[in-house]
């Protein structure tokens, strides 16, 4: 059997075991802050936006080719089913935290999701989400669904603030050019991760706004954040929490799972790639680019990309903590005070030339004369080749 047939197979063998594995009980909102977790440490439950009513409309989920429909962005035939049904693979609905200074299940190097909304910042370890791929939260009193698609490698934050809605996010089992597709539990309208758009059903054409979200080592986070919010282990379901359920998924000679479409022969489809979408326009920085050059300039200057080394694949050897370094990045806007800041990279930290400030890779100034000064986050996504030039096709590519 083909190395790549394999693999395929054992990724499907995965997904189907991840939907069917032995759940706990759902968590009851507002459980006490005392509760133990499985550190040992206090869980904290934080208030939750409720979410809008369910609507009385036609289901993409039980009809995607309903002609009731506004006419579908996607083509219902292109949807493939990934193994579990809806909710097979759990949304986190009621999420628990620990204090980052507190949390001892995380390994330094282990990736996690980094998010930062109004003057709220919080991390949600891979390790949990490679199980779930959506958690659907609250921070500083707006509505967010953090969302992980394992096949494609990408991370994307959502708001979940819809005109007068509020929408909450699961699973659909379904994917679309190997990359997960949601529903809205209000609608049951269907939605590409990877775009933040309705594609099929009643709010067809509908988009969601995006926050900032970086993958980082969890001793990074930790160091610059010991007194935020981590997800906890403890969601009320029985998932190995630590393995990666797709071992050498992400190596670079393998095919994408159930991805039908036409590789850009730019690069291999499982090089790693810094996505942005900027402007209007789309640049992808191939991370082997930024191995060579950790701070780099794109979009005519605008905007500078970082990487520091440190965090492990999720993706690669059996545990995530074990997975091959393959650091992490940020993307700014170099400019502070309307002066424009250049960078480069000293160590763990990256020092602008003019004042010789340092900087970690939040874009948060630690030390010098601009300390405690931030830049401006810009939206992107580490994600596969394969994933970024099938939904962005016309991207320039930095290599």
């Amino acid at each position: 059997m083909p190395r790549s047939v394999r693999l395929a197979f054992l990724i499907l063998f995965a997904v189907v075991v991840a939907a069917c594995s032995d759940g706990g009980s759902d968590l009851v909102a507002g459980t006490d802050d005392d509760a133990p977790s499985d550190l040992g440490a206090p869980t904290v439950t934080v208030p939750q936006i409720a979410s809008s009513a369910t609507e009385a409309v036609p289901s993409a989920l039980d009809d995607p080719d309903d002609e009731v429909f506004p006419p579908a962005i996607v083509d219902p035939s292109a949807l493939l089913s990934g193994g579990p049904p809806p909710d097979g693979i759990p949304s986190i609905d009621e999420p628990r935290f620990v204090v980052a200074a507190d949390a001892d299940f995380l390994e330094d190097s282990e990736p996690v999701l980094a998010l930062t909304v109004g003057d709220e910042t919080r991390a949600y370890p891979v390790q949990v989400l490679i199980w779930h791929e959506i958690v659907n939260d609250t921070l500083d009193g707006i509505p967010v669904s953090v969302t992980y698609c394992p096949l494609c490698n990408s991370a994307i934050a959502y708001d979940r603030r819809l005109d007068d809605r509020v929408l909450e996010f699961g699973t659909s089992g379904q994917l679309y050019n190997s990359a997960l597709i949601m529903y809205d539990r209000q609608t049951e309208s269907l939605w590409s991760h990877f775009t933040g758009e309705a594609v099929i059903g009643h709010l067809t054409g509908s988009v969601l706004d995006t926050f900032a979200m970086s993958t980082v080592a969890w001793s990074d986070f930790r160091d610059a954040n010991p007194e935020a919010l981590v997800l906890s282990r403890e969601t009320g379901f029985d998932r190995r929490y630590g393995v990666n359920p797709y071992p050498g998924y992400d190596d670079v000679g393998s095919a994408p799972f159930l991805f039908d479409g036409a590789v850009d022969e730019r690069l291999a489809a499982k090089e790693r790639v810094v996505g942005v979408d900027y402007d209007g326009a789309a640049v992808a920085v191939h991370l082997d680019r930024l191995l060579d050059e950790p701070v780099l300039e794109i979009a005519d200057g605008e905007l500078v990309v970082w990487h520091l080394d440190g965090a492990s694949s999720a993706l690669d050897a059996g545990t995530v903590s074990d997975g091959r370094d393959v650091g992490a990045t940020g993307v700014f806007v170099p400019e502070l005070g309307g002066e424009r800041l250049e960078f480069r990279s000293v160590g763990d930290t990256f020092e602008d030339r003019g004042t010789g400030s340092r900087w970690n890779i939040f874009g948060e100034a630690v030390s010098g004369p601009l300390a405690g000064e931030r830049l401006m986050s810009v939206d992107h996504v580490d994600t596969f080749w394969f994933a970024w030039a099938a939904f962005q096709p016309d991207a320039e590519l930095v290599t």
